[in-house]
This record gives C-alpha cells, sequence and structure tokens, in this order.
C-alpha cells in the first residue's frame, strides 16, 4: 500500500523540472524583439510561445486548463462582485505604496512612462486608430498573463513545495515577485507595483474558487484603463 502510495503521489521534482523548462523559455525568448512588429505582437509572440510550454507540460501531468480554473463561473453576481473586488484593492494598493514607499528602508528608481509609452506604443497621444488597432492585443495579453502568471504558475509551485504546510503563500508571493520583475527586470517603483497587483490577483485566486474569469475580467479592464489614460 505504501508504495502504491509512492508511485500515485505527485512528485514536487517533475514540477521543478517543469518550471526550470518554462522559466528558462519564458526569460530566453524576450532575447527576441522585431522592431518592425511592435512591442504588442512581440509580447504576445512570447506570451504565445511561453504559453505552448505551459500546455506541453501541462499535458504530460494530465493537468487540465479547467483544473487551473478556466470554467464557466458558478454565479455571475459573484463574479462581479470578486471582479469589482479586485478593482478597489488594486487601486488601494497603489494609493498606500504611494503614500509609504518614502519610507521603505531603500531607494526605488522611478522611471518615465511617458517616454516608455511612446517607445513601446509609438505615436500614441491622441491616436484614437491606433488605439483601437492595438486593443485587441493588449486584452489577449491580459488574458494570457492571468492563464499563466495564476493558474499555471501557482499550481506549480503549490505542487514544488506540496511537502510544506505553506505552499499556497509561497506559490503566491513567488509568481507575485516573478510577475513583478518580468514586466521590468528591476527593482524600480513599476515592478514593485505590478508585483502588487500580481500578488492581489494570487489572494483573489486562491480565496474565491480558484477560477480565472473575474481576474481576466479585472487585468483587462486594469489594462484598458491604463491605455485610455495614454490616449
Amino acid at each position: 500500500m505504501k508504495n502504491q502510495l509512492t508511485q500515485t503521489a505527485p512528485n514536487y521534482k517533475n514540477f521543478l523540472f517543469d518550471l526550470l523548462i518554462y522559466f528558462s523559455v519564458m526569460f530566453l525568448i524576450r532575447e527576441i524583439y522585431i522592431e518592425k512588429l511592435g512591442f504588442i505582437v512581440n509580447g504576445l509572440f512570447w506570451s504565445l510561445s511561453t504559453l505552448a510550454i505551459a500546455m506541453w507540460r501541462m499535458k504530460v501531468r494530465n493537468v487540465s486548463w479547467y483544473d487551473l480554473g478556466l470554467k464557466k463561473p458558478k454565479s455571475l453576481k459573484k463574479t462581479i462582485f470578486i471582479t469589482a473586488g479586485i478593482l478597489i484593492a488594486v487601486v488601494g494598493s497603489m494609493i498606500a505604496f504611494e503614500l509609504f514607499k518614502d519610507a521603505l528602508p531603500f531607494s526605488i528608481p522611478e522611471k518615465n512612462y511617458g517616454e516608455s509609452s511612446a517607445s513601446k506604443f509609438g505615436e500614441f497621444k491622441g491616436n484614437w486608430i491606433l488605439f483601437f488597432t492595438i486593443m485587441p492585443g493588449v486584452l489577449l495579453e491580459s488574458t494570457l498573463e492571468e492563464l499563466l502568471d495564476r493558474g499555471f504558475l501557482i499550481h506549480w509551485f503549490e505542487k514544488v513545495f506540496s511537502k510544506t504546510n505553506i505552499a499556497t503563500f509561497l506559490a503566491v508571493i513567488l509568481q507575485a515577485l516573478i510577475f513583478g520583475f518580468r514586466h521590468t527586470y528591476d527593482l524600480s517603483d513599476r515592478s514593485i507595483r505590478v508585483g502588487l497587483i500580481g500578488f492581489i490577483m494570487g489572494i483573489a485566486y486562491v480565496k474565491f474558487g480558484r477560477n480565472l474569469w473575474p481576474l481576466i475580467i479585472a487585468h483587462c479592464l486594469l489594462n484598458s484603463m491604463s491605455m485610455l489614460d495614454r490616449v
């Protein structure tokens, strides 16, 4: 009986191996950047490549997207409530960070968002044609980030730390740190802000039934508002 349980129990080393492959592709693929395609298309290429790796390892481990939370919500009212709660929590965390960041025991470099926006999206200010052209890509990227950063990573990190009593806590923290770092490759106000958003999304995911739809909707709304602010 003991041997049978040993054979059927998930081996954390297998999931750690999956993550090594996943992160290797996720970071290395970003070394490929085709200027003529623009930031959105390159970003989708990076995310879709990473998605392909995630789906490969999911198939190997017999895990489906349904298992990770890509399923019909049980209640539309609850979905709206959770989505609104996520948005309120994100806004609150951004305000709190702005109020207390100067009290942190380390300095946080700030980035010029105007210049970064121009370099990523071209002449974006006042260009509504460009806005509506790239928004489908922005919304798709938002969806992919929730599938990968919350659905895939939290599940895989939990498996890696399954022998501990804090597997879920570690999973939420680690995916948030990676989410923030991946957007800037440094420690800056933007990486911390994005990390905080990832942390809130992770908490919402594990606390409210592990359904990805409220997170996807909230993420799409946040990015839509961010893009509107740049027009």
